[in-house]
């Protein structure tokens, strides 16, 4: 049987340009979710609204280099550009993201134009959100094996996650999913084949792709205890 490796949950820093809608959906979520977060906004009513859900809530231009460099914005691994409106704002700000060399920046898209011109100049990962896609985006940059999230209820979820080494030749049997963890596996992605329904001998190899479902905190638990 594989290993079962008890992983601390890590903290990790991320910063969030840009407070409306989206921007303050990230920034909430990845606060709540125990991380630290830089909220900063230019708007100084914003930055007080976002205070209390951020490590650091700060008012500063995102377009000016000489501002974001003297906040240590290189330090984070990553940011969130979710400007709204400013579509030149967004692009100044990405622009000057990478070439202060912040590994994964992520930015929102007005339109296809805008994604063109942020995919040109190098944003790592260009997103369309709605409203309620910010906790959804925030799962997903937070964790390398969680490929993607969907919000059922404000308790229940199903994501989709890549197995490791630590469960490979694992089954349901000896996992013990709804006893130990109250989540249901739903299906079992290998390639192209996807396996529906797995019988409880079916074995998880390394790299297959799981779908589960069940109460959010069930599911990082079994997120960071067995995988």
């Amino acid at each position: 049987m594989a290993k079962r490796h008890r992983k601390q949950k890590q903290k990790r820093q991320f910063a969030v340009i840009g407070l409306g809608r989206f921007g303050g959906s990230v920034c909430r979520e990845l606060h709540s979710m125990g991380h630290e977060v830089m909220a900063i906004d230019m708007n100084r009513e914003k930055v007080e609204e976002y205070r209390p859900f951020s490590t650091h809530a700060m008012q500063a231009d995102s377009t000016d280099e000489r501002s974001l460099h003297s906040i240590g914005i290189r330090n984070f691994e990553h940011v969130v550009v979710a400007i709204g409106d400013n579509i030149q704002a967004s692009i100044l700000t990405t622009l000057v993201l990478k070439d202060e060399g912040v590994p994964h920046v992520w930015a929102k898209a007005q339109n296809h134009y805008h994604q063109k011109v942020l995919d040109k100049i190098g944003a790592d990962v260009v997103v369309h959100p709605e409203f309620d896609m910010g906790k959804r985006i925030a799962h997903n940059i937070v964790s390398d094996k969680v490929i993607d999230f969907i919000d059922l209820s404000d308790d229940y979820s199903m994501i989709e996650l890549r197995a490791t080494s630590a469960v490979d030749g694992e089954t349901l049997n000896t996992l013990h999913l709804r006893a130990d963890y109250g989540i249901t596996l739903i299906a079992i992605k290998d390639g192209q084949h996807m396996n529906v329904s797995p019988g409880p001998d079916e074995p998880i190899r390394e790299g297959n792709i799981l779908l589960v479902i069940g109460h959010n905190n069930d599911l990082e638990r079994f997120e960071e205890k067995v995988l």
